[in-house]
């Protein structure tokens, strides 16, 4: 499922032997057969998928897109082979005619942030809680030199495995790895990524302490967070879910997420966007065909959750590691 040979090779030269080598290690653990009982059959799956020989992708549309000829009946096929890794959260993605319509359209947040983030042209990028790697995929289209995207969810790294095989879009890599299990940070990335994992950590300064390590000097965080809305310094605790969400453990206004940024030792701290999700963006499809965010907004006012809080605001920040 991981190309570890063809990681190595796009890591050599930025980063010492001994980091890749433990960085490969930690993977490989994580990606162990008796740790997910599902692994062994999604392995079957994605040996099972077929060549497809000369191919083209492109990175750079809405829908990342594979383009080829499908032999005889192989596109039923391989089209029920994906489905049975659903839910299928980010994307969409188009494989050769595949049109794989996931939970989030996450092109419009990427159109949101795209164009006032600094150009990644060359910039080596991590991409933390990357889910399937649809955004590296988009960074690598915006000609991003290496992307490396850790998740912890073994599903989504199957999903990106499924994804890479049938474009091979090399350098681009998705580990099993949550922040913390990254081998001490060795300052490698120009930019780093935090989209939709703050508000589930237990510790945000820590989080962003972690974030903050993995950045050369004058590197980029792009983060993207859950706020509520109003002007003072606050952060609301959900007592137990939000908008249906488990383990969602604070939302910060504007404000206190600009001083957390600001005590982490984050300068040039910018928003560049700050919208609420809606039923467009976020929605159930035959490709995640569960419960999503219309079940999760009070039928009556489509303002707050079920749980009464504010509907879900997301806010993206831009800062600079000095």
């Amino acid at each position: 499922m991981l190309d570890y040979d063809r990681l190595s090779l796009d890591l050599s030269g930025c980063a010492a032997d001994d980091w890749v080598s433990k960085l490969v290690g930690v993977s490989r653990d994580n990606l162990n057969d008796s740790k997910h009982g599902k692994l062994a059959g999604w392995r079957a799956l994605l040996e099972s998928l077929p060549d497809v020989g000369k191919h083209r992708f492109d990175l750079t549309t809405p829908s990342v897109t594979a383009r080829f000829d499908w032999p005889g009946q192989t596109m039923n096929q391989v089209r029920q082979s994906l489905l049975q890794l659903a839910p299928w959260r980010k994307g969409p993605f188009d494989i050769a005619g595949i049109r794989i319509d996931t939970e989030w359209r996450s092109d419009l947040k990427w159109d949101r942030l795209g164009k006032s983030i600094s150009p990644l042209t060359e910039r080596r990028i991590l991409d933390v809680g990357c889910g399937n790697g649809y955004y590296a995929l988009r960074m690598r289209g915006a000609g991003a030199r290496l992307v490396l995207g850790i998740d912890p969810t073994i599903l989504f790294v199957a999903q990106f495995a499924a994804i890479q095989h049938f474009m091979r879009a090399e350098p681009v890599h998705v580990l099993p790895l949550r922040l913390h299990e990254l081998p001490e940070p060795p300052a490698l990335f120009d930019t780093t990524f935090s989209m939709g994992v703050l508000y589930h950590q237990r510790e945000p300064l820590q989080h962003l302490h972690q974030l903050k390590q993995t950045l050369r000097r004058d590197g980029e965080l792009v983060l993207e967070t859950l706020i509520v809305p109003g002007d003072a310094s606050a952060v609301v605790v959900p007592e137990d879910r939000y908008a249906r969400m488990r383990n969602v453990r604070h939302l910060p206004t504007r404000q206190r997420l600009t001083e957390w940024l600001a005590e982490s030792g984050f300068t040039d701290i910018r928003t560049i966007d700050q919208t609420f999700t809606t039923t467009d963006e976020q929605r159930a499809t035959e490709w995640m065909p569960f419960e999503s965010l219309a079940e999760a907004l009070d039928p009556a006012d489509s303002r707050k959750t079920i749980e009464g809080l504010p509907a879900p605001l997301r806010m993206i920040v831009v800062c600079r590691n000095t």
